[in-house]
């Protein structure tokens, strides 16, 4: 087997995974909830409100001032959304299985052994991307 195959191989394993499963179902559900999708519509159109009301040479600081509340409020609708806050969760869980794959991908290609590379070795320090320690 050449390694494109293994890749592919690889990709298969990754998407019969419970985190991309679970990914996958989030994301389902969102794009199916059609209260959340027009918060985000209504979320994307007042930034898009906010931004040529900025860019005015006249612009109206009370109506920046009320679109920015509106966009906040939005945002934070969308945030404690269940479904939204379910799929952050899997997002999450997936970005952080993708990046432990890319690293050991990339340590393999630096020359350390894989056999050798464990989650702790993959560890740069910086723990505000990671949940992998606890």
């Amino acid at each position: 087997m050449d390694i494109i195959e293994m890749t592919r191989e690889l990709g298969k394993a990754i998407q019969s995974d419970d985190r991309y499963i679970a990914y996958c179902l989030a994301k389902q559900a969102n794009d199916e909830d059609e209260q959340l999708q027009n918060l985000i519509n209504a979320f994307n159109l007042k930034r898009v409100e906010l931004q040529m009301e900025i860019s005015k040479p006249d612009k109206n600081d009370d109506t920046v001032q009320e679109l920015n509340y509106l966009i906040k409020d939005t945002y934070q609708k969308i945030m404690t959304n269940p479904k939204m806050m379910i799929y952050n969760n899997t997002k999450s869980a997936m970005d952080e299985l993708m990046s432990q794959i890319n690293n050991i991908i990339t340590m393999s290609a630096n020359g350390v052994n894989p056999d050798e590379i464990t989650l702790e070795s993959l560890c740069a320090g910086d723990c505000s991307s990671c949940g992998g320690c606890g």
